[in-house]
């Protein structure tokens, strides 16, 4: 396990909070606007968005869990690269 953290440091910055708010008014957005699709296709669209969420859920938690296992400044392909050579 590495413990140099150089570069690395907590907090939130207006970029975040913008981001954050983004985020949450798409969210709002496809909650909102998918009740047409669920009245139109019926309980198989509801099926089809936990399909779809349990893919997502899994793939956020596999990056999570790469970031935890070795923090390094930079995007989740420094750690691709970092495992492509073996390090």
């Amino acid at each position: 396990m590495r413990t140099d953290t150089a570069g690395l440091s907590r907090g939130l910055r207006s970029r975040h909070i913008r981001f954050m708010a983004l985020g949450s008014g798409i969210g709002t957005g496809l909650f909102y606007g998918s009740s047409e699709s669920i009245q139109a296709g019926g309980p198989a669209v509801l099926l089809a968005y936990l399909i779809g969420g349990a893919a997502v859920f899994l793939v956020l938690r596999s990056l999570g869990e790469m970031a935890v296992a070795s923090p390094s400044a930079g995007s989740f392909g420094e750690s691709r690269e970092r495992n492509i050579r073996g390090r």
